[in-house]
């Protein structure tokens, strides 16, 4: 069974816009502010599209932009979730994908400006089908031309069966293309017939120029329409292939009538009747027999007027309930929607994956490794701990370790192809950003993102997350090198370090008092050393040779016995200073790649659930795929 558009909520919205911060992670700096937003995204949910419904059809023109209470239309909810569905996809998908879904939500504005009172029903067909005859056998007068020049009916032709004593027709008759002169109002006999329009069609078939336009055209805009065959071109290809088969979704508004029965023996127009019937079943027509919903199939003959009764009973029911555009409205919808179906759902067993904890975290680790997170940290363990030695370390040993690496840093800023990584370690540099890393982050985020989607959105989500990576590069490097961490000598107002100059990390108070033992140390071997130059230069010499001696060996011994006990007392706070450099390089980037890369992700699935939701409405509530 297919996922349910509203199953595992917390997959689509936890974390899926994420919260702006700062990038390190803290919350009192400026919002960090990502290319990619534009107007467009600000007004994802602001909701208001261009073209809103006017005129006066209550239902479907000014209650479609109102919230839906209880009882109302459904048809107009899905019409709303229609134009709202145009909407949000109108920048992420092909104008060809939504012209047919904008050419029905213009058509439902135009016919809900129109009033409800009357249905337009149209009587189409082929050349000497007997359309024209029919629609004169209906109306009750001679209306349309009929004869044997082909093609009879040239404009169409149009009768009203008045029900009110205004005008009301006259805006459908316009919107029709009727002329006035084509034009005929009649006072219905039969109550029921009250508010039906009928219009007579030129011929399908026509080889006049224009005629087939005109029969298309129209066909878009009437509420039902009569199919009029006869026993010879009932199973015409062009009838069912070109009008039948693409309009079987319109079957509660279509009547398919065979004509001219009175030209068939009396035991051949069942035979006829039944392999017209098995052709509409081919063409995906349903058929309204046993008092299901489907085409209304009737026998008659115009001429002789059998069957023709049964016809205008079956027109008076249709025009007294006035459902008639509503049907052909919904059927209208169906066909649009079922048309876009491929580009808003897809039908996988788990349904979209959208951004998971696990893409989610996969994609800051891979960011972490793009600035060199981890081995920044183990730089900065490595830097507390030289520093450490330095401190704490002889004065001798310290002198020789200023000496290497002024010279090690001197060679790299003169020749820095040749220094090498330990020497821009021990100098300080800031790690540069991998983009090769980065763009397999990027790469991997947006492909595991966009699973589960249809074509179009997978494609928005992946350049979603592109758009947001390109300029993302060169953010890090200016972030990482604005770090707070150390204080730099040399530093000028733009960040740029002197090549040379060290970092100047906290200095514990131990270190102080260790790096005055070690001072100490050097006087007293300083002591030893005078008594004992003293004492071969003929001095008193009033300890003896021991006292010299042991001064001299106690200090030499005592000084590195001291760095190295402060050495093995600096591995905890050097290793927790280089997880606090890692940690905190990691949250840079996190923070950053949120804001650049996820955020657009997070909200190009936004925008996809509000469209999918949108698209259920669209359907009927039936498609939750």
């Amino acid at each position: 069974m297919a996922a349910d558009v509203h199953a595992d909520d917390r997959t689509w919205d936890d974390g899926l816009i994420a919260r702006r911060a700062r990038p390190d992670g803290g919350s009192s700096a400026p919002a960090v502010t990502s290319p990619w937003e534009d107007a467009d995204h600000a007004r994802l949910r602001a909701r208001t599209f261009d073209g809103r419904w006017e005129g006066g059809w209550e239902d479907w023109a000014e209650g479609a932009t109102r919230p839906r209470a209880d009882g109302d239309d459904p048809l107009r909810e899905r019409l709303r979730a229609l134009r709202e569905l145009v909407g949000l996809s109108r920048t992420r998908l092909d104008g060809e994908v939504l012209a047919e879904a904008g050419r029905v939500l213009e058509e439902a504005a135009a016919r809900g400006r129109l009033s409800r009172t009357y249905t337009a029903v149209a009587v189409a067909g082929s050349t000497g089908s007997g359309k024209s005859t029919l629609f004169n056998t209906l109306a009750g007068f001679q209306l349309s031309e009929t004869g044997v020049r082909r093609p009879t009916t040239s404009v169409p032709v149009g009768c009203v069966w008045e029900a009110e004593w205004d005008a009301g027709a006259d805006g459908l008759l316009e919107r029709l293309g009727v002329p006035p002169r084509a034009r005929r109002r009649v006072q219905p006999r039969d109550p029921s017939l009250k508010g039906l329009v009928l219009v007579d069609l030129p011929d399908h078939d026509s080889a006049a120029p224009g005629h087939r336009e005109q029969v298309d055209r129209l066909l878009k805009l009437v509420d039902a329409v009569i199919w009029v065959t006869d026993p010879e071109k009932y199973a015409d290809a062009v009838l069912h292939e070109r009008y039948l088969r693409p309009l079987a979704g319109h079957a509660e508004v279509t009547f398919v009538v065979l004509n001219q029965v009175d030209r068939l023996p009396a035991d051949a127009v069942e035979v006829v009747m039944d392999d017209l019937r098995r052709r509409l079943d081919e063409d995906g027509m349903a058929l309204g027999e046993h008092g299901e919903p489907g085409a209304t199939v009737l026998a008659l003959s115009a001429l002789t007027g059998e069957g023709v009764d049964e016809l205008r009973r079956s027109l008076g029911a249709l025009a007294s309930r006035r459902r008639a555009a509503e049907l052909r409205m919904s059927a209208d919808v169906d066909g649009a929607v079922g048309r876009l179906r491929p580009v808003y759902m897809v039908d996988t067993p788990q349904g979209p994956a959208g951004l998971t904890e696990r893409a989610r975290e996969d994609f800051e680790d891979r960011l972490a490794a793009a600035v060199g997170a981890s081995a920044a940290g183990q730089t900065a363990e490595r830097l507390w701990l030289r520093h450490a030695e330095q401190a704490c370390g002889t004065p001798w040993a310290r002198l020789l370790r200023w000496y290497e690496t002024r010279r090690g840093c001197g060679e790299r800023a003169t020749a820095p192809a040749k220094a090498g990584e330990k020497a821009g370690e021990e100098c300080g540099d800031a790690p540069a950003v991998a983009r090769p890393v980065l763009a397999q982050a990027v790469r991997t985020l947006a492909d595991e993102a966009s699973v589960g989607l249809p074509r179009p959105w997978a494609k928005s989500v992946r350049d979603a997350a592109w758009r947001g990576a390109e300029g993302l590069p060169e953010a890090l490097e200016e972030a990482i090198a604005g770090l707070g961490d150390e204080t730099w000598e040399g530093t000028g107002g733009d960040g740029a370090r002197d090549a040379g100059r060290e970092p100047r990390l906290p200095r514990p108070r131990w270190w102080t008092a260790a790096a005055c033992a070690q001072w100490l140390m050097l006087a007293v071997q300083l002591l030893g050393l005078y008594l004992l130059v003293d004492l071969f230069a003929g001095g008193p010499g009033r300890g003896g040779v021991w006292l010299p001696v042991g001064l001299l060996a106690g200090g030499a011994t005592a000084g590195p016995l001291l760095a190295w006990c402060c050495r093995l007392a600096a591995r905890g706070p050097a290793r927790a200073y280089g997880m606090a450099k890692e940690h905190r390089l990691r949250r840079l980037a996190t923070g950053w790649g949120q804001a650049w890369v996820l955020e657009p992700v997070a909200a190009e699935l936004l925008r996809y659930r509000e469209v999918r939701e949108q698209y259920v409405i669209a359907a009927g509530g039936t498609d939750r795929a």
